[in-house]
């Protein structure tokens, strides 16, 4: 027959005593949790890193470099700014019209596009070579044989991005002004998202073109001329307003104006000039959105099939600069 082993009851003081333990533990720790939140300082808009996006347009082989600059302008600014880098304009764009980021490096070609509701305003335009300006470059390999953008058809054809003015938008409306049909001109074409990238896929004639940002392949004929070199300009487009840097309509008034009087007055300081000198450009200028007008134009021209073969973008080589 089995039996249950009953163990003696513990005398009730002992329980007594450690729940009253237990209640002082709690009221000491909960003192303790509640003077350490009242000793933590309280959260300021301040210490927000302020982010500000980078795509294409900028070479980013230096990030040393890139981490210096957003130092400089964090002193600037004083609160942290941080670059935030993404392959394509598209996710760029995305990030300002959700409100993850204020400002941005983009190009021309998604700053004129019709938004509902608008949400970038113009916040500076660089000046480079002593002009807010810019050209598309559609380039071939040095041994080639090509001389024209004719010569290219059922070739290999590389991109920059689908929203690149330089790397897409001209290429496209150079075809359709000479009536082509640029979605079926070359036997293969691809974006590389990188005009350094379409640079080196020339260059190694992994296609036969490639359409670019002038300023990327003079930038990189200084720094890596056994590239560029191997490369040659068989069509230069006519002066475009320069890639700008914007801001969200959205972002804090005070911020966008301190944003943009430290990046006009980098050309006066030489820690500025510095990195000016880094980046290839003169300095940081206050221009009217009509320097894209000509952009404007080959959209409307191009979505309504009055592309012509030679453009002539007044609005951009008229300097209107204000300072």
């Amino acid at each position: 027959m089995s039996s249950i082993l009953k163990q003696p009851d513990k005398p009730r003081g002992d329980c007594i005593v450690k729940q009253s333990w237990l209640v002082i533990t709690l009221l000491i720790v909960t003192g303790l949790t509640h003077s350490a939140r009242a000793e933590t300082p309280a959260h300021t808009a301040a210490s927000d890193p302020i982010e500000f996006g980078l795509t294409a347009v900028v070479i980013q082989e230096n990030l040393r470099f890139l981490d210096q600059w957003s130092n400089y302008l964090s002193q600037k600014m004083g609160q942290p700014v941080t670059f935030v880098r993404r392959k394509s304009y598209r996710e760029v764009m995305e990030l300002l019209e959700s409100g993850s980021i204020d400002f941005a490096w983009i190009c021309g070609y998604p700053f004129v596009k019709n938004r509902t509701p608008e949400y970038l305003q113009l916040l500076s335009v660089p000046v480079y070579a002593g002009q807010p300006l810019y050209h598309s470059y559609i380039i071939v390999h040095k041994a080639s044989a090509y001389q024209s953008i004719e010569e290219l058809e059922g070739k290999v054809f590389a991109f920059s991005d689908p929203e690149s003015n330089s790397g897409y938008l001209y290429p496209q409306f150079l075809l359709s002004a000479k009536g082509k049909n640029p979605e079926a001109y070359f036997r293969n074409s691809f974006f590389t998202y990188n005009h350094a990238e379409t640079i080196e896929a020339v260059a190694e004639q992994v296609a036969d073109g490639g359409a670019v940002d002038s300023y990327i392949w003079e930038t990189l004929l200084q720094s890596r001329p056994e590239l560029v070199n191997q490369t040659r300009i068989i069509v230069k487009s006519p002066a475009f307003g320069f890639p700008p840097l914007v801001a969200r309509l959205g972002a804090d008034r005070h911020k966008v104006e301190k944003m943009k009087e430290a990046l006009l007055a980098m050309s006066d300081d030489p820690q500025g000039q510095h990195f000016l000198r880094g980046l290839k450009l003169d300095r940081f200028g206050d221009f009217p959105p009509t320097i894209f007008d000509s952009i404007s134009n080959m959209i409307m021209q191009k979505r309504w099939g009055l592309a012509r073969d030679v453009t002539a973008p007044n609005a951009a080589q008229q300097r209107s600069d204000k300072r």
